[in-house]
């Protein structure tokens, strides 16, 4: 079964309250707790996800409740996805990087670049399905695609339109605008957005302030979660900066507010260390992305930081006793 962060729901709770509906109660009709929801990285089944969308859109009488939830998420509902195409060049490297990163966020999502003339659509396409339906979850995932995007060209939020594979709701014409949803448009041919082809060659925005602010935000997450856990922080850290290729113990430390050979000696003082940490975090995330991504063996390898697809099946096959190749096809949903 596909998986996807709880985060992705940021400010459900808050929107259900507002129609006068019991966010907990809807919770529950679909199969979730509301405590699965406490932690943003908290891995839901995805499925469920798109069946509370629909239930809550169902009970709070809004067809277009997916996009009203994006309007008030912030780019923290996509985790560390943006962190970790801030260092790439052009907006057509950015989306090239988070295509490759996306399980991190849901697994059986792709997105894809598709060249139409003068312009390019980026179309999303989730390998899901769900007895209650898929629009809601949809309209979510492209309106969340377009606040991306338009983070990347540092334009207005609401400057894409996004094309729905979806009929028009019942009362909302082929063009839907308000003053604060973006302009819709149904029974498209794809789900997703539309650019100018010049677009994807300009310079990727790269906010600093912001960089550093959510690795700050992360640093205080870590502590909440980990009290006076090192060995956890630390390895959260590293599965954050691996899919960056800057994946150092230095980069490590700092991130945890440290020197280097301060955290080296905290940890040995708990019997372990970086490079015992480094193993698990790359043998969890091999596990993950050969069980639910759709990266290659050799993409996995460049992406944990092996400058040899042959060193990852070796180091991997003293952690598993079997060749990645042959742990997918046993682990495979």
């Amino acid at each position: 079964m596909y998986l996807v962060r709880s985060g992705a729901a940021a400010q459900f709770e808050q929107l259900v309250l507002e129609y006068g509906q019991n966010p907990i109660e809807l919770m529950q009709q679909a199969g979730l707790r509301q405590a699965q929801f406490r932690d943003p990285n908290t891995y839901i089944a995805y499925p469920r996800l798109a069946g509370l969308l629909e239930i809550a859109a169902q009970r709070c009488a809004q067809p277009l409740f997916g996009v009203v939830l994006a309007q008030r998420q912030t780019l923290h509902v996509l985790g560390d996805l943006p962190m970790l195409v801030s260092r790439e060049a052009t907006v057509a490297e950015a989306l090239a990087r988070v295509n490759q990163n996306l399980y991190l966020h849901a697994a059986g999502v792709a997105l894809e670049v598709q060249p139409q003339g003068e312009q390019v659509r980026l179309a999303l396409s989730i390998n899901v399905q769900s007895p209650h339906g898929m629009q809601q979850l949809m309209q979510l995932s492209v309106a969340q695609l377009a606040m991306f995007v338009c983070s990347l060209l540092n334009i207005s939020s609401t400057a894409l339109t996004l094309h729905l594979r979806q009929p028009a709701p019942a009362g909302q014409g082929t063009d839907a605008r308000s003053s604060t949803l973006p302009a819709l448009r149904f029974a498209e041919s794809f789900d997703g957005v539309v650019l100018k082809s010049s677009q994807l060659a300009s310079r990727n925005h790269q906010d600093e302030e912001a960089l550093n602010r959510h690795l700050q935000e992360h640093l205080h997450y870590l502590q909440s979660r980990y009290p006076g856990n090192l060995a956890d922080q630390a390895r959260d850290i590293i599965g954050r900066l691996l899919p960056t290729g800057e994946c150092c113990i230095e980069r490590v430390a700092t991130a945890l507010g440290m020197h280097e050979r301060t955290l080296q000696s905290r940890l040995q003082q708990n019997g372990e260390s970086y490079r015992g940490l480094l193993q698990q975090v790359r043998q969890s995330l091999a596990e993950q992305q050969l069980r639910y991504g759709a990266q290659t063996i050799t993409e996995l390898a460049l992406q944990l930081g092996y400058a040899e697809v042959a060193v990852f099946s070796r180091h991997f096959r003293r952690w598993t006793g079997i060749s990645p190749r042959a742990w997918q096809k046993q682990h495979r949903p």
